[in-house]
């Protein structure tokens, strides 16, 4: 569906695509890395059930592609958000997920970002506290394209949607960390819940989406389900990043999702914004502005680039995955 005749036509190319390619169940999929020098797509799936360890790989190599399991050493448990890292050799996860019995034998896990590290399978913890107390969710992560610190949001999803067994402890808010201090410092509190991440190619501007129109219960009685109410955000927000990418400021409002949440977020190379938003994926310009929608038979979630040129959009979400081919090209894995 197109909204801007020229631009549109222009960026899905003389002979763009869609396919169907995978039933999937009605859970929820998400944080989709490429890793290029595996030609694989990595995924997770997220309850139900509870408790469901294995996330998923797409080899992209077989003719067709073929979707199977995984399990990393040592497991991670709902990464939520996932974004490509160190130079795309290895994966970083926001793990939304919270047990002290995970695995076999059993072990305490938290919220956390993880890396894993696609060539041995081995996943380490880089961050599971803020001074003690335990994130909420952490549900997307992004990594500053110039000074390479991680961005990332913490909702409280996971306490009513049974992915942790620990009441909320902090409010919404989003975050930076330096992975070489290993300080971890505020930078918004003002949405209701931060969701999806993501920068411009030049670091200048920050994305975040606010899906405070899905919220349930984080009371200490552990009453758990969401509701949806659209008179709460459902809207993209953009935020200068300036002093070197450490200063986030001059937050304004910038795309009201016409469908659902903006839920995944990433930004092309061209400088574009697409965002997972219901039965379909949103394509919006600088300004916010629609260009396109991409238009699905199931709820998408998050999406990722792969292929040598980046031109090939998967989408994944409850049921389904699908790819495109077009000219929307995704941003260098560096």
């Amino acid at each position: 569906m197109i909204f801007q005749r020229d631009l549109g036509l222009n960026l899905l190319g003389a002979n763009p695509t869609y396919d169907f390619v995978f039933k999937v169940t009605d859970a929820v999929h998400e944080a989709p890395v490429y890793v290029p020098s595996q030609g694989k797509l990595y995924l997770s799936r997220l309850a139900p059930p509870p408790g469901y360890l294995p996330q998923l790989v797409i080899d992209l190599n077989a003719n067709p592609p073929s979707l199977s399991e995984y399990l990393p050493t040592p497991p991670i448990y709902a990464p939520n958000g996932g974004t490509s890292y160190d130079s795309g050799t290895k994966i970083l996860f926001a793990a939304s997920g919270g047990n002290n019995s995970i695995g076999d034998p059993p072990t305490e896990q938290r919220v956390s970002l993880r890396v894993l590290d696609p060539a041995t399978n081995e996943s380490t913890v880089l961050l599971n506290n803020y001074f003690g107390l335990y994130f909420n969710t952490i549900d997307d992560v992004a990594v500053h394209p110039v000074t390479g610190q991680i961005f990332f949001t913490d909702p409280d999803y996971s306490w009513f949607n049974k992915l942790t067994d620990t009441p909320p402890q902090l409010p919404t808010a989003s975050y930076r960390f330096d992975p070489s201090t290993g300080a971890t410092y505020l930078i918004d509190m003002s949405l209701l819940q931060p969701n999806g991440i993501a920068f411009t190619p030049d670091g200048e501007t920050l994305y975040i989406s606010d899906t405070g129109a899905v919220r349930g219960s984080n009371g200490p009685t552990g009453a758990r389900g969401g509701d949806y109410n659209a008179t709460r955000p459902a809207t993209i927000y953009a935020f200068d990043v300036s002093n070197n990418g450490t200063r986030v400021g001059n937050k304004r409002a910038f795309y009201l999702s016409q469908s659902w949440v903006p839920d995944g977020l990433k930004v092309s190379r061209e400088g574009l914004v697409l965002t997972g938003a219901g039965n379909g994926v949103d394509v919006l310009d600088e300004f916010g502005a629609m260009v396109m929608r991409i238009q699905t038979n199931y709820t998408v979630q998050n999406f990722a680039w792969v292929g040598d040129d980046l031109k090939e959009l998967w989408m994944m979400g409850n049921g389904g995955i699908s790819r495109v081919r077009w000219n929307v090209q995704g941003q260098e894995l560096t």
